[in-house]
C-alpha cells in the first residue's frame, strides 16, 4: 500500500513538513532521527538517502505500522453527501441499506418501514458547513463492513443489558430522546452497566429546534417496526466482518483552566452545594460571583480524555445550577479555558485523527456558542446533536467512530 518513493508526501515527511500524530512508538523514534538528519543537512542526496531509509523502515513493519502509514498517505476523499431530501431519503430505504437518519418530526413519520434508525435533530454540519434545515435529512449509510444489525428499544431498566445484547465484534449506537427518565438514568447509570467498556457504544441525544422548545417532544424512531418513542431509546446493534474492529473518539477543545476545583457528593444533573478548593460553597453563588462565562464547560480529567459537563441554566434564587449532563463524585472538575477559534481549533484536530469517521456527532452547544453555522468541523459531516455518547453522555463534544482493519 505503500506509494512510490516519488509521491511528493515522502519529501515532506523527512523534511518534518508532513505535521502527523504517530501511533507507533518505533515510528516517533525513527521519524525525529530522520527528520534531525534533515535539518543537518538538506542536500538533495541526503534527502534522497532518508527517503530511502522511510521507504525501507516503513516497507518492513507495514503490519506494525498500518496506521502511521494511513496517517501519513491517507488519501482523503471527497465527503459523502449526507444531507438528502425526502425522495432522496425513501429511495435509499427501499433499497435495503442500513442507515442512521436525524431530521425534523414531520419527515422522519413519514418515511418507509426498512433498515433504519432515526431520532429528531434539524441541525447538521454538512457539505456547505452548519445548517439548520427542517426539508432535509440528514443519512449515515453504514458501509459494507457491517454484516448485519438488530434493532430494538429500551426503557432505563433495560439499558441496563445493552452491552451484553451487543455483538462480539461489532459496536452499538444508541440515540437517546433528550431530558426523559431514559435520558437521566442512562447518564447517572451507565458506567455501572454490565461489560459497558467492553464493547463500542456510541450515539446521540435527540432533540428539537432551538426556537421551538416546548412545542414538541424529542422523538426516536424505529424504521423496521415503524415505531417512534419519547420515553425509550432505540439502538442499532451492528456486527462487523472478521478482521475489522470500530474505535471510538472524541474531539474536545476544551481543558480546564488549572484554577479552582469542584467536586460535589452525589451524582445529579443539578447542584447546589458543592466544595470549592475543599471548602462547601453554593455553586449557583460562586459561579455568578466569579462572573464566569457559562458558555465554556466543567472539565474532568480521565486519564488525559477531558471530559465537559455544561451549564444548562443557573436559578441564583433556589441556589441551583442545573447542567446538560450529570456531575459525579470523586471526579475533580475545573472551569475550562475559552477557545479562540471553534472552526480553526476543529480542524487541527480533526486532521490528527488520520482516517475518515465512519459515524460522526457533534455538540450544538459547539454549533451555537462556535457560531458554526456555515462553517465547518474539519471534513467531518455529522449532526449536530442535544449530547454526545461515547460510552457514557458528553456535552460540547465531537464524538466518532473509525473502523479499522487488523
Amino acid at each position: 500500500m505503500l506509494p512510490p518513493k516519488t509521491h511528493p508526501r515522502w519529501r515532506e515527511l523527512v523534511c518534518g513538513k508532513a505535521r502527523v500524530n504517530f501511533t507507533l512508538l518505533a515510528t516517533k523514534f525513527f521519524m525525529a532521527r530522520v527528520t534531525g538528519a534533515a535539518k543537518n543537512d538538506p542536500s538533495p542526496g541526503n534527502l534522497a538517502r532518508l527517503i530511502d531509509e522511510a521507504y525501507s523502515f516503513f516497507s518492513k513493519n507495514e503490519k506494525f505500522a498500518l496506521r502511521d502509514i494511513e496517517a501519513i498517505f491517507g488519501e482523503r476523499k471527497p465527503p459523502v453527501r449526507n444531507l438528502h431530501t425526502f425522495d432522496e431519503t425513501v429511495a435509499l430505504i427501499r433499497s435495503g441499506r442500513n442507515a442512521l437518519l436525524a431530521g425534523d418530526e414531520g419527515l422522519l413519520r413519514q418515511l418507509p418501514r426498512g433498515n433504519w434508525v432515526g431520532g429528531t435533530c434539524p441541525y447538521f454540519i454538512g457539505e456547505e458547513g452548519g445548517t439548520m434545515s427542517r426539508e432535509k435529512i440528514f443519512v449515515t449509510v453504514l458501509p459494507d463492513e457491517v454484516t448485519a444489525i438488530a434493532t430494538r428499544f429500551y426503557d432505563p431498566r433495560e439499558l441496563r443489558t445493552i452491552a451484553a445484547d451487543g455483538p462480539e465484534n461489532g459496536f452499538t449506537f444508541l440515540i437517546i430522546p433528550a431530558f426523559t427518565p431514559v435520558h437521566q438514568s442512562f447518564a447517572e447509570n451507565v458506567r455501572d452497566y454490565p461489560g459497558i467498556f467492553d464493547r463500542p457504544l456510541l450515539g446521540w441525544v435527540a432533540g428539537n429546534a432551538l426556537k421551538g422548545e416546548g412545542r414538541s417532544h424529542p422523538l426516536v424512531f424505529e424504521g423496521r417496526s415503524g415505531e417512534s418513542s419519547a420515553d425509550r431509546a432505540v439502538a442499532v446493534h451492528a456486527t462487523l466482518r472478521n478482521r475489522v474492529v470500530a474505535e471510538i473518539g472524541i474531539v474536545n477543545l476544551f481543558t480546564p483552566n488549572g484554577g479552582d476545583t469542584i467536586t460535589v457528593d452525589t451524582a445529579g444533573f443539578s447542584c447546589t452545594e458543592a466544595c470549592v478548593n475543599g471548602v462547601r460553597t453554593n455553586l449557583a453563588q460562586y459561579l455568578v460571583d466569579n462572573k464566569v462565562d457559562t458558555r465554556l464547560p466543567l472539565v474532568a480529567d480521565y486519564f488525559d480524555a477531558m471530559v465537559n459537563v455544561s451549564v444548562r441554566s443557573i436559578d441564583a434564587t433556589r441556589g441551583e445550577v442545573r447542567f446538560y449532563a450529570p456531575l459525579f463524585p470523586h471526579v475533580t472538575y475545573r472551569l475550562a479555558l475559552p477557545v479562540d477559534n471553534y472552526e480553526s481549533a476543529f480542524s487541527r484536530e480533526v486532521r490528527r485523527i488520520g482516517a475518515v469517521p465512519t459515524l460522526a456527532m457533534n455538540c450544538i452547544l459547539n454549533y451555537t456558542y462556535g457560531a458554526l453555522e456555515g462553517k465547518c468541523a474539519g471534513d467531518i459531516r455529522c449532526p449536530v446533536t442535544f449530547g454526545e455518547i461515547a460510552y457514557g453522555l458528553l456535552n460540547q463534544t465531537l464524538v466518532y467512530m473509525v473502523l479499522r482493519r487488523i
